[in-house]
């Protein structure tokens, strides 16, 4: 939560809750060649959204496509593997050891997009939500040598 309160010492502060709540969730991939894609959806990942997006990263692309996934459920589902399988001259999946976050390049772009989202004021509607979440990662999608320096964190180095 990025709200902050104020209370005289000795009393609690008092927040106003907005009951409307939203949230969105946004799926990345970064190249070391700086090039970004992403999507935006609501509620959880699941494999039909992960599918779609797969297909809309193969749709143009005259080269295969290598993709480094972790190890979350619905990369190993059998809709996933079934599709990626079929789709196997276009794309190739690798798997990273569980609990290894931190060889993820695209954990480097989610701690880049946290930043500049805490830095904005907190959208009230959803319509405003979904503006304040598509803003960040095209205003990073321009920037080709910021998406190519997340490569050169120690622990990224080897997708570079």
């Amino acid at each position: 939560m990025r709200e902050r309160g104020y209370a005289p010492r000795g009393e609690t502060p008092v927040l106003r809750v907005h009951r409307n709540r939203s949230s969105l969730s946004v799926i990345a991939t970064v190249t070391n060649k700086g090039q970004m894609r992403w999507n935006i959806f609501s509620g959880a990942l699941h494999a039909k959204v992960l599918i779609g997006f797969l297909k809309r990263l193969t749709r143009h692309e005259r080269r295969k496509l290598f993709l480094i996934l972790d190890n979350r459920r619905v990369h190993h589902s059998q809709l996933v593997k079934q599709w990626l399988k079929a789709n196997a001259d276009k794309i190739e999946a690798f798997y990273l050891p569980s609990y290894s976050p931190d060889l993820k390049p695209d954990e480097l772009l989610n701690a880049d997009l946290k930043q500049r989202v805490a830095t904005t004021a907190p959208a009230r509607t959803k319509t405003a939500l979904t503006r304040t979440a598509s803003t960040s990662p095209r205003s990073i999608q321009k920037q080709p040598q910021r998406v190519q320096r997340y490569f050169l964190h120690q622990h990224v180095r080897y997708a570079a």
